[in-house]
């Protein structure tokens, strides 16, 4: 019976798994493993002074950045990276508007040496939508 079940509705049971699966996939997937929520960050910053990087354009930093945040753009990261030498030992969040250009400056920062080099995960977005805090203006720290 259950077997005759199945073969009628093969289709129906596929269509099911697929959905089903297609549900836990965020869950499973979850975040990298160097990648901070805005509340994380807040602690790291607050408990252990971690500094932050934002590697965004110009412009985009004008607009709104996090408060302290040193401004070095991510196509500038690597030759720019001795000014963060002081802070090779400290926390770095690395933050960008949405996540993805943060991520590869914590690639680039590692190859560098920087091991403590953490992602802001849903970037400044995130951050805002958090309703934390943000500077505007050019002043780089």
């Amino acid at each position: 019976m259950p077997m005759e079940f199945i073969n009628q509705n093969i289709l129906l049971i596929s269509l099911v798994a697929m959905s089903a699966f297609g549900l836990l996939m965020p869950l499973l997937k979850g975040r990298r493993a160097n990648e901070l929520s805005p509340a994380e960050a807040t602690q790291l910053i607050n408990r252990e002074d971690a500094h932050i990087v934002d590697v965004r354009e110009a412009d985009e930093f004008a607009a709104g950045h996090l408060p302290e945040a040193r401004h070095i753009p991510l196509a500038k990261l690597a030759e720019r990276a001795g000014e963060l030498e002081k802070f090779k030992d400290k926390p770095l969040i690395i933050c960008c508007a949405a996540g993805m250009r943060s991520a590869k400056g914590c690639g680039e920062l590692g190859k560098l040496g920087f091991a403590k080099v953490y992602s802001l995960a849903g970037g400044v977005d995130a951050w805002v939508g958090a309703g934390y805090p943000v500077k505007k203006g050019n002043r780089n720290k």
